[in-house]
This record gives C-alpha cells, structure tokens and sequence, in this order.
C-alpha cells in the first residue's frame, strides 16, 4: 500500500470525520443560541431570516476556493486530511503555503504525491498544525481583558491616538507580510526563468507567472466593480472568483506548452 492510500484509508476518513463533525455541531449550537437571544432581546426575526439566508447565499462561491484547495492539496496528502485542516481553522492561502514550503524543507521539492514519504507528511502536516494554533492559545490569554476592554472602552481622545495608531500599523504589517510572501514565490520563478528557460516556453516558470498575471488581473477587475459600483457584496467572491479564472488560465496555457 503506497503512502497516498494510506492517507486515503477509511480509519484517516473517520478521524478527520469526528473532528468536523463535532466543529459543525458546534457551529449550529451557537446559531440557535444566537437565533433565540435575538429573539429574546426583542429583534425583528423576519429580519433575522433573511439574513440567515443572505449570509448562507454569499458563503456559497467563498466555499468554492476552499474546495478547489482540498482538490489541490489531496493529489499530495490525500482528502481527509486537506478536508479537516480547511473546514475547521485553516486559510487557503496558509494551508497551501506552508504545506509547499514544508515540502521543500523535508526535501521533495514541493508537493508531489510520487515523492511522498510517510516521514514527510508528518513534518507537513505538523507544521500546518503548529503554526496557526497560535491565534486559538493568544485568545485563550487575551479574550477576556479585550472583551472588557469592548464594554468599557477607553476615552475618545485615547481611542482615537493610540488606538488607531496601533489599528495602522497592524493593517500595514499584515499588508507587508502577504506582499513578502508573494515576492517569495514569485521571485523564486522569476529567477529560474532568467537563469535559462526563456521567455518564450509555457511551461516550467513562465506558466506560474503567466497564471499569477491572469489571477491579479481578475482581483484587479473585481477591486474596480466594487469601488466603482459600489458593490460591495463583490468582496465575498473575489478571491474564489480571481482563484477560478487563474486555475482556467492555467490549464489553457498548459495546453499551449
């Protein structure tokens, strides 16, 4: 038995089935609880219906992304495992990263079931783990002071110095970190295109950064409709969105290598 039908077995399905299953029961607990203190504070449950409904709606084309990473990652780890890691805490855009950049740290040169070890899945799906615990063991610490910091805010004059200063600089730091992470992989393929494979081959580097063009084009065109339009509802499809024309690019300039 290869490494992909052990990470495929039915014992690995029922593992990461329980774990989701419990999360989701979790989740419809809190929903009810929600439903009935609306109820209770007096709110308008027609109004509560209908934004029961919108929000199931718009969380349809996000959902969509998060499949196609659980198709994109279970072709190296197997479904259970992508599954669980995507429908419980996990980022697409983290999950897909860390397990590639887990992959080159163990040796196989990025995710490729061939090359697949049972050593190397445990060193990538321990560090997929382990680094995006943090926020859940942070919360554990600091939710109670934030939250009576929410009852009881601080003066306007302090909210609106240090407060927002602090508000600044965390938006520029997240920006900075997703704009370094980008120019990582990025840089990695622009570097291996100049050092000899040439511009006018589809295949090796130019398809990644042929497709990642295509897919910055797409979030671009939906940045514009949403500004211009002011569609805001726009902003819950656009990555799905930009993901889909990207992964359509890919495939019809495969074809032309």
């Amino acid at each position: 038995m290869n490494i992909l039908s052990q990470l495929n077995s039915p014992v690995i399905y029922l593992i990461c089935a329980v774990i989701v299953l419990f999360v989701a029961l979790v989740c419809v607990l809190f929903a009810v609880r929600a439903y009935r203190a609306g109820k209770a504070i007096g709110m308008d449950v027609t109004k509560m219906k209908r934004t029961i409904v919108a929000s199931a709606t718009f969380a349809v084309l996000p959902s969509v992304g998060i499949l196609l990473g659980v198709i994109a990652l279970s072709g190296s780890l197997g479904t259970p495992w992508p599954w669980l890691r995507l429908s419980v805490i996990g980022a697409l855009h983290y999950e897909t990263q860390v397990a590639e950049a887990a992959a080159e740290a163990v040796g196989l040169g990025g995710l490729s079931a061939s090359q697949m070890t049972a050593k190397a899945f445990t060193t990538i799906a321990l560090l997929m783990s382990v680094c995006i615990m943090w926020g859940m063991v942070f919360s554990f610490f600091s939710c109670k002071s934030y939250t009576a910091r929410l009852s009881n805010p601080a003066p306007k004059e302090k909210k609106e110095g240090k407060g927002a200063a602090l508000a600044g600089f965390g938006d520029l730091a997240m920006t900075a970190m997703f704009i370094g992470l980008v120019s990582a992989y990025l840089g990695s393929y622009v570097g291996t295109l100049v050092s000899g494979e040439g511009l006018l081959r589809f295949g090796g580097s130019f398809l990644p950064l042929a497709v990642a063009l295509v897919g910055a084009a797409a979030m671009g065109l939906f940045i514009w409709i949403r500004e211009k339009k002011n569609a805001v509802w726009i902003d819950s499809f656009s990555i799905a969105g930009s993901m889909l024309v990207a992964m359509t690019a890919a495939i019809f300039l495969g074809k032309l290598g």
